[in-house]
């Protein structure tokens, strides 16, 4: 196991202190409060071999066949299509 500070494991994580705080506070995460030089410091206990399991990355189920330049097309016939439509709105209330 790892002891991490709050700040630490928020830079690990890529999370914000809030966000880390939050976790620490509603339990989400296992902690060790040590006093050093008469503070109280949080520690995270990081189980490494848990992370490890989480860090596997799922394949994206039905990830599309398109290339690029069809998905650019796409969009853009979509992005036309919805200034028609706001433009028959803008009518209708005028």
């Amino acid at each position: 196991m790892e002891k991490l500070t709050i700040k630490a494991y928020a830079l690990k994580q890529k999370l914000s202190l809030f966000n880390v705080l939050k976790m620490v506070k509603s339990g989400k995460l296992n902690t060790e409060i040590v006093e050093e030089n008469g503070k109280e410091v949080t520690y995270i206990l990081v189980d490494t071999n848990i992370e490890r399991e989480n860090k596997v990355i799922l394949p994206i189920a039905g990830k599309s066949t398109m290339t690029l330049e069809e998905e650019i097309n796409k969009l853009n016939r979509e992005v036309e299509f919805l200034r028609n439509e706001i433009e028959l709105l803008k009518k209708g209330y005028n």
